[in-house]
């Protein structure tokens, strides 16, 4: 395996690196922006599902990730903030708590978001899958304001997030590759 060098997620053998470790490096980097460490997590056939997303490979997962640090440090560094608790995992799954405080570059406003993550791994200590979820409401209510609170519950807005956040990161993905 190779050695952690800041872009990569795993350093030294199976033995010696846990998947709790995998997940605290994950979000360590996150909360540093580091969103090439936080790609380097994810198996090469990984998948990812939240509210938002829907993604299948390590490109798309790891495009995402880029995507929202790079936005987040343009607009939003002043007021990000990331932490993570409840980290627990064994040989083949974990979970853990994150809450981010963040500016949502489309509108301009503060995002106190609340996340529960799910993971299962590889043999290698990868992550093969995440399952992240939040309350679409409380999000789209902070997000988008009065859309969100009068159709934050409605799965019509949330198929309009989600084609929104798949778009942008197609164009995102095109421009960097």
């Amino acid at each position: 395996m190779l050695g952690y060098d800041g872009r990569t997620c795993r350093s030294g053998t199976k033995e010696s690196m846990s998947n709790e470790q995998t997940i605290r490096r994950f979000y360590d980097a996150f909360a540093k922006l580091d969103a090439d460490t936080m790609a380097a997590c994810y198996a090469p056939d990984a998948i990812f599902d939240d509210e938002a997303f829907s993604l299948r490979g390590a490109r798309e997962i790891g495009g995402m990730w880029k995507m929202l640090c790079t936005g987040t440090q343009a607009k939003g560094a002043a007021v990000w903030k990331l932490s993570y608790r409840d980290v627990q995992a064994d040989t083949r799954t974990g979970q853990a708590h994150w809450d981010a405080h963040y500016l949502f570059s489309a509108t301009g406003r503060i995002v106190d978001n609340s996340i529960d993550s799910r993971f299962t791994f590889t043999p290698e200590g990868l992550i093969a899958t995440q399952r992240d979820r939040f309350d679409f409401w409380r999000w789209s209510r902070q997000a988008l304001g009065a859309p969100g609170l009068l159709l934050g519950w409605s799965p019509m807005l949330k198929k309009k997030v989600r084609a929104t956040a798949a778009a942008n990161l197609a164009t995102f993905l095109a421009r960097t590759s």
